[in-house]
């Protein structure tokens, strides 16, 4: 049997309103020469898949936009194929295929988000269907990076520095995670020396060509490998499991 909702027949999804249902949430945005526009959308995915296998959850298709790309967290509009949505897009999408599962009787919803913009939104849609059913669901949302114990930074970053999540973009992490999850898609004979970007203490519009580094990388992903996809996966998924099991009582 598929862990995948779209791979099964309506009765087949009927039946699992006491399992787990996962929403992965991700983004279709520049991510450097190397790595595909899909790159946070099919880790969301896979983070999703690997969960479910765990907890014999259900994993719902990929959201695969995502809210306004940042020029310094993921590289703004200023690259063809990064398709934004607006945050109220963003919040009553999610809004809406929250309340159809409610209504169809699933009350254990986990969102899985790997774009680094979504959560506000993401929360806020949560808010409301939480408002408005009067808590007939229990709703959890997490990134990926999120659970990550603190001793993993130690081991993916052991040549080159921690730049810090918002400039870790199309860097070690992702391109290690897609190493791991999907080789084929990535064109490691592409990358490019960067010099590490500065991040400003602030927001200005309109944005300018030079505030971001024309390749679209805002940090090295040198030394990345899939070893250090399986290192981060290999210690995160037990800490989704841990929160699935405390907040679902699986």
């Amino acid at each position: 049997m598929s862990y995948y909702m779209h791979d099964l027949t309506w009765p087949e999804f009927n039946d699992k309103k006491d399992k787990v249902v996962i929403l992965p949430i991700g983004s279709t945005e520049q991510h450097a020469l190397h790595l595909p526009l899909c790159t946070d959308a099919k880790i969301a995915e896979q983070f999703s898949l690997h969960l479910a296998e765990k907890i014999d959850g259900v994993v719902m298709p990929t959201i695969v936009y995502g809210y306004k790309s940042k020029p310094l967290s993921g590289g703004g509009p200023l690259f063809p194929g990064t398709i934004d949505l607006n945050g109220s897009t963003l919040i009553y999408l999610v809004h809406d295929i929250l309340m159809e599962l409610v209504r169809d009787g699933f009350t254990k919803i986990f969102i899985m988000n790997a774009h680094f913009e979504n959560e506000a939104f993401v929360v806020e849609a949560m808010d409301l269907v939480n408002r408005e059913t009067n808590g007939a669901a229990t709703i959890v949302e997490s990134n990926w990076w999120d659970p990550m114990p603190e001793d993993v930074i130690d081991l993916i970053f052991d040549k080159v520095p921690f730049p810090g999540w918002a400039l870790e973009h199309a860097a070690v992490t992702e391109t290690s995670l897609m190493l791991y999850f999907a080789p084929q898609l990535c064109r490691m004979d592409r990358t490019v020396d960067v010099v590490s970007t500065n991040a400003l203490p602030y927001f200005r519009y309109p944005l300018k060509k030079d505030d971001v580094p024309e390749s679209g990388a805002l940090a090295s992903c040198a030394y990345s490998s899939a070893e250090k996809g399986k290192i981060i996966v290999d210690k995160v998924l037990p800490e989704l499991v841990n929160i699935c099991k405390k907040e679902f009582n699986i």
